[in-house]
């Protein structure tokens, strides 16, 4: 069961929840990426940046590996799959609701879409 991840699903919901740090995993759902790379796109500091880094990895979104004096950081989807399956068991709920709202639309469109006159086909 999902609930069973409520400590993971909080940080990964955390870390998605700032726009800086979506950009950053878009980013590095094309490659991996240089802590540097991932601060450029922005006007924020290196420090700012490793500060959104290190949200990231304590969500385990991302891995980060040093080489050198590189610090290269890779997306890891494990996280995001828990948190994919935490909201596709809310899904049922907007699609039937959707369902039914669908319904209603096309019942009142059938009460007010006047009946075809007998003997207008001229």
């Amino acid at each position: 069961m999902v609930e069973l991840f409520t400590p993971q699903l909080d940080s990964v919901f955390h870390a998605l929840g700032d726009a800086t740090r979506r950009r950053m995993l878009r980013e590095l759902a094309n490659g991996e990426r240089t802590v540097g790379q991932l601060a450029e796109p922005f006007s924020i500091s290196l420090a700012a940046a490793s500060k959104h880094i290190k949200a990231l990895e304590s969500a385990g979104l991302i891995q980060r590996e040093v080489r050198g004096r590189t610090h290269l950081c890779r997306l890891d989807p494990g996280p995001l799959a828990t948190a994919h399956e935490w909201l596709n068991f809310y899904e049922h709920f907007w699609t039937s609701r959707l369902d039914v709202l669908d319904r209603l639309l096309r019942e009142e469109d059938a009460r007010n879409t006047p009946p075809p006159k007998q003997g207008d086909d001229q």
